[in-house]
């Protein structure tokens, strides 16, 4: 079984209709023998997730799996801002290959609007996604003057 936040458990533990004290009792105790740790399922899940959400979304995630707000927060603020950014750079290099041949505008709004639904900060999402739509064209433009990639004689010319 995943490791639960002690609001998931409690909603299991409530379906299964165990009485609201009973439940209680039963979390209380789990948490006094370390069975049930927010925190660290909250550090737990940052670690899994954060090469693929960017801090806003997985503080969102963790507060709708019943982890409160403090500690949300401390998971989610161990996420620096470099580890952020390469997770949205890793994306988006993901991603190029299936918007090439598309108006470079196209593309900008399509790579932005990925990294924005994951969670990732508006100013990082525009830097991150002109600087790899730069990089990609420049190693279009590479591919298309090399002469080694040229296929013939004809083409030398």
């Amino acid at each position: 079984m995943a490791p639960r936040s002690r609001a998931q458990l409690a909603e299991k533990l409530a379906a299964r209709d165990v009485p609201d004290e009973v439940a209680a009792e039963v979390l209380d105790r789990f948490e006094d023998v370390g069975l049930v740790d927010d925190a660290r399922y909250a550090e737990g899940f940052v670690n899994a997730r954060q090469g693929q959400r960017g801090r806003r979304a997985l503080a969102l995630e963790l507060r709708r799996k019943g982890v409160d707000d403090e500690t949300a927060r401390e998971a989610v603020d161990a996420v620096d801002d470099a580890s952020e950014e390469a997770a949205a750079r890793r994306l988006v290099q993901r991603k190029l290959a299936a918007t090439r041949g598309l108006e470079r505008a196209v593309r900008q709004r399509r790579l932005a609007g990925t990294l924005a639904r994951r969670g990732f900060p508006p100013g990082l999402v525009m830097r991150v996604v002109r600087e790899e739509l730069a990089a990609d064209d420049v190693d279009d433009a590479v591919v298309l003057t090399d002469p080694d990639v040229l296929e013939g004689p004809d083409d030398l010319g």
